[in-house]
């Protein structure tokens, strides 16, 4: 049994995890963090991580940017892994994160979907045959009217993927309204659409003479980010320190 602390545990997604792992006989919370706490919880709820005083095997984190960095320092210090999946870190606090990593186990992904990274995988096998054989390569992703950020940062982690495998040879194109040129071939252009309640659309196109192959992903809830997270914290306990991805997971889940 894999005992973990829910490091915001009353928000949407702390809350889809606490019912996800409700239901899951090798996982339990035994305690979360939250700075507001409406007694709604099985689990005893602290205002702070540094408060916490419960034994546990992992921490996963969907919390607020300001809470990283006690939540970093309450990990190292009593030698909990932690899924670290709070977006929007400045760039001192991703330094702090690879600090800690030194220290002791921490996951952390730009998507948590399991179905995404297993795409990750697929789009490397994919770009290797089909860009050295002309493919132009387009991605189209999708979300509510509420995001602000774009591209996502999941579709920037689809084109990293493909550009690693290609020896970072291509250039992202984010706009051609305002270039009057035909495209050129070692680009990857990336579309953003905002409207309504899409969860998260993601379309990896590779566009050849006469065929096309298109990668599809489709994210009908939130829940799919919970369960790779609670698939995470699984496999994160007793992990020795070190910087680990949703990769590593899927890599364990391919060898079972």
């Amino acid at each position: 049994m894999t005992k973990v602390i829910m490091h915001g545990c009353n928000g949407k997604m702390g809350q889809t995890i606490s019912g996800l792992i409700a239901a899951d006989e090798g996982i339990e919370i035994v305690a979360g963090v939250d700075a507001y706490d409406e007694g709604k919880n099985a689990y005893p709820v602290f205002q702070t991580i540094g408060e916490c005083s419960v034994e546990a095997d992992a921490v996963i984190d969907f919390s607020a940017a300001q809470a990283v960095d006690g939540l970093l320092a309450y990990c190292v210090e009593r030698q909990v892994p932690c899924v670290l999946c709070t977006t929007g870190l400045s760039q001192e606090q991703l330094d702090k994160v690879q600090e800690a990593s030194g220290k002791v186990a921490i996951l952390k992904s730009a998507n948590m979907s399991l179905g995404i990274n297993m795409l990750f995988r697929l789009l490397k096998e994919a770009a290797g045959i089909l860009a050295p054989a002309g493919f132009d390569i387009e991605i189209v992703e999708k979300h509510h009217n509420l995001k602000v950020d774009a591209p996502s940062g999941t579709a920037l982690a689809l084109a990293d993927s493909i550009n690693e495998e290609m020896g970072d040879a291509y250039d992202y194109i984010y706009d051609r309204s305002q270039v009057r040129e035909k495209r050129k071939e070692k680009e990857i252009g990336i579309s953003a659409v905002r409207g309504g309640t899409i969860v998260g659309d993601h379309d990896v196109i590779f566009a050849g003479a006469d065929e096309v192959v298109t990668f599809s992903h489709r994210a009908y809830s939130k829940a799919v980010f919970g369960k790779g997270a609670v698939q995470a914290a699984k496999f994160l306990a007793g992990k020795p320190a070190g910087m680990y991805d949703m990769g590593d997971v899927i890599a364990q889940e391919a060898e079972k």
